[in-house]
């Protein structure tokens, strides 16, 4: 198992950068960041002084989203990264959701979200593409990378997950939705004739190492708020009793709103809603050895990456349990 590390873009980017090196140091191999350049800075300007202050963690967004840059920037960007250090990157993306709605849009359909992966990675990779139509190609590329992983949660983005990325994303850890997500997936991609074991499987979520439970509950809490908001989409289209596990839909009923200026952070107030066994199912807490066994769980399902997002009061004493207790326990 693979192991990556997921930040938010706060200033100081210095600080950002000095915490991905020390990740890498610690045995991460991949370097993530939200992406909501109104909320957080701008990441791709950060990831090029990761590139440049490591050897080869890869980096990319957890998540970007079709609406947030034109594509041709979007692939530009991804292609100059690459060739500036050496095939390094990989794109999150999915329908988007607080880099979208804080300036009032809404999530992209999947069909877009079908369109820009296909677009932004074979412009990026060096392949000509129509835009508008235009015949376009970015001429300087040679040899270029990038893999698209999607993130989704529904039976429809599961489909196009199969049917078209690279890799899936699942931002949540609980075993009984990983194992109905990942054989979604998977049996999209078969029957799209596509080999389901050439998808990388990516589960990110929060994880706190340490004794004291009730604290590290409360400090991880903000998750369950966060993907409650891809929840929230999923039962307005297919109803609390649709093809959606009740294991991620039946804890947002007592949900009544949302205020992105806590997003993903530690004592969000928007998410009193979600209870204790939320957050123990959806994210990793406990001593390390409890942290191994969930990943080892995980691992079984076929999961290829754990992207641990950092969010809370002692982040890097976490960092560090990962990489001396639990990183080489899943590598070797």
């Amino acid at each position: 198992m693979d192991f990556g590390i997921v930040l938010q873009t706060d200033p100081p980017a210095r600080e950002v950068v000095r915490l991905m090196t020390a990740a890498e140091d610690a045995g991460f191999r991949y370097g993530w960041t939200f992406d909501s350049c109104v909320l957080w800075q701008e990441p791709f300007v950060i990831y090029s002084a990761i590139l440049a202050a490591t050897s080869s963690l890869v980096v990319g967004p957890m998540v970007t989203s079709p609406g947030t840059r034109d594509w041709s920037v979007m692939a530009s960007t991804f292609a100059t990264l690459n060739d500036m250090y050496g095939n390094r990157t990989v794109c999150g993306i999915g329908r988007g959701d607080s880099a979208h709605r804080v300036v009032g849009n809404p999530p992209s359909t999947l069909a877009t979200v079908r369109e820009c992966m296909r677009q932004v990675k074979d412009l990026a990779e060096g392949r000509e593409v129509t835009m508008n139509d235009t015949a376009v190609r970015i001429p300087w590329i040679r040899g270029g990378r990038l893999e698209m992983w999607m993130a989704g949660y529904g039976p429809k983005a599961l489909k196009l997950a199969g049917e078209h990325a690279d890799g899936f994303i699942l931002q949540c850890a609980d075993p009984a939705i990983a194992r109905w997500t990942i054989g979604s997936v998977r049996e999209a991609a078969r029957a799209a004739g596509r080999d389901p074991s050439g998808i990388t499987v990516c589960v990110a979520a929060p994880g706190y190492v340490g004794d004291d439970v009730a604290h590290q509950r409360e400090q991880l809490r903000w998750f369950g708020g966060m993907v409650g908001n891809h929840v929230a989409d999923l039962v307005a289209r297919y109803g609390d009793s649709g093809p959606v596990p009740r294991e991620l839909t039946d804890y947002i009923r007592e949900r009544e709103g949302y205020d992105y200026a806590h997003h993903g952070r530690a004592g969000n107030p928007s998410t009193d809603f979600v209870p204790d066994e939320i957050v123990d199912r959806f994210c990793l807490l406990g001593p390390a050895s409890a942290h191994v066994e969930r990943l080892e769980e995980l691992a079984e399902l076929g999961v290829d990456q754990f992207a641990l997002y950092l969010m809370h009061d002692r982040r890097e004493e976490t960092m560090a349990h990962y990489g001396a207790q639990i990183i080489p326990k899943l590598t070797a």
